[in-house]
């Protein structure tokens, strides 16, 4: 039945967008981050990643990427992937599943459109940089 179906809030991990300089393409890049700031190590982790939305009246939606982690230790970082700066006026999808203790966690991030930007910026726990989060 429903109600003897338990679903395990996420609680301190969340992804989080950085920007930082690329050499490969001389300007500064936004990457996605998966930010493990529980006392908790992730186990078996899988992160699926796309963009959507409209532009110009017409609807847009990239391939999916997967993205595989074996372990992410308690209070500490992944970089996932670079967000190509063509679908920052996209909504940007991370959903994220993984374990604790044989427990199965999963949560849907999204940045709207647009939302990945300078002014939105704060400081990112464990990285200690600005950028913009999602909880």
């Amino acid at each position: 039945m429903k109600k003897d179906i338990i679903i395990p809030v996420v609680e301190n991990v969340f992804i989080a967008a950085v920007q930082e300089w690329s050499d490969d393409f001389m300007e500064k890049v936004w990457y996605a981050y998966l930010v493990n700031d529980s006392d908790f190590n992730l186990e078996g982790i899988m992160v699926v990643s796309k963009a959507f939305g409209t532009i110009d009246g017409e609807m847009k939606k990239t391939s999916l990427l997967r993205h595989a982690f074996v372990e992410i230790p308690a209070v500490s970082v992944v970089k996932i992937e670079m967000i190509e700066k063509s679908v920052l006026t996209l909504n940007n999808e991370f959903m994220v599943t993984y374990f604790i203790d044989g427990t199965l966690y999963d949560k849907k991030f999204i940045f709207k459109a647009n939302s990945i930007n300078e002014s939105e910026m704060e400081e990112v726990p464990i990285l200690f940089v600005d950028g913009v989060i999602v909880r």
